[in-house]
């Protein structure tokens, strides 16, 4: 099961050669990737906020959460492979995260595929105003084993928005998940994330993460959790031609007295190319 994660990084970096071959189609396309990536600051992708910024990379994450059933391991995590096909557009396909419960009465298995489209409204980079605006639209399809997902589809409108001075930057996006189907009762949470960045010798970047989730409806109707996640991102680090590498991990603590879950460790590896 594991080895489906592990496939498909090894697609990736098998893919990524390719973009030195003297092809006029993908020498075009990296040509675009990085007019379109010029155009945006260059902040770092915080540890566990989306971020507005369009991403050409491979990231697998691990974590660890500590739930009231027990500890729960996820592999794979919620952001998988991110391409630039066009101008301004960023596509996000996550593989099924492989999950794993240290409670023996809960049975391990595939999580749900994600996708997520991102278009880039406005932004300028470091020499103009240093901010950027991207409006979001994510999916879940419901293929999760053993009930490891949710059990219907769920829509994920969003926006996402960042603002840089000098090495600081706040990085922050607000979604709500829209279920298909049964909306009342499994309910509608609205997310609320946002990251404090200052980046060091443009390869460190210490961050403290807000991560607040408010239950309007559902069964966990009127409730609010918040976390409070430090973290830090190292990278990029340069392979092989296009292909970089990047590390980072973070761990989210809640601060609200109601919370689905108390701790969250992750290490996340990231391939940019």
């Amino acid at each position: 099961m594991r080895n489906r994660h592990l496939l498909t990084l090894t697609l990736l970096l098998a893919f990524a050669p390719f973009g030195e071959a003297r092809s006029d189609v993908l020498d075009e396309w990296f040509q675009m990737i990085a007019r379109t990536q010029a155009e945006q600051p260059h902040w770092i992708a915080p540890v566990f906020t989306p971020t507005a910024r369009l991403e050409q990379m491979y990231v697998y994450d691990v974590s660890q959460q500590k739930t009231a059933k027990g500890v729960l391991t996820n592999l794979g995590g919620n952001r998988g492979l991110l391409l630039i096909p066009a101008e301004h557009i960023n596509v996000v396909v996550t593989p099924p995260a492989y999950l794993e419960h240290d409670n023996p009465r809960i049975a391990n298995g595939f999580a749900d595929l994600g996708l997520v489209f991102k278009y880039r409204l406005a932004a300028e980079n470091e020499e103009g105003r240093n901010y950027i605006v991207t409006a979001f639209v994510g999916a879940t399809v419901p293929t999760a084993a053993n009930n490891n997902g949710a059990p219907h589809a769920v829509i994920t409108p969003a926006i996402g928005f960042g603002k840089g001075w000098g090495h600081f930057d706040i990085q922050s996006t607000l979604g709500v998940g829209l279920p298909v189907r049964n909306a009342r009762r499994l309910g509608t949470p609205v997310s609320y994330n946002t990251a404090f960045q200052y980046a060091v010798l443009k390869k460190i970047a210490p961050e403290v993460e807000i991560n607040t989730t408010n239950f309007p409806n559902g069964p966990n109707r009127g409730k609010t959790q918040v976390f409070v996640s430090p973290g830090v991102v190292l990278g990029k680090f340069h392979l092989w031609r296009r292909l970089g590498f990047a590390l980072g991990g973070g761990i989210q603590i809640a601060v609200t007295r109601f919370h689905t879950f108390n701790h969250n460790r992750i290490l996340s590896l990231r391939f940019p190319f």
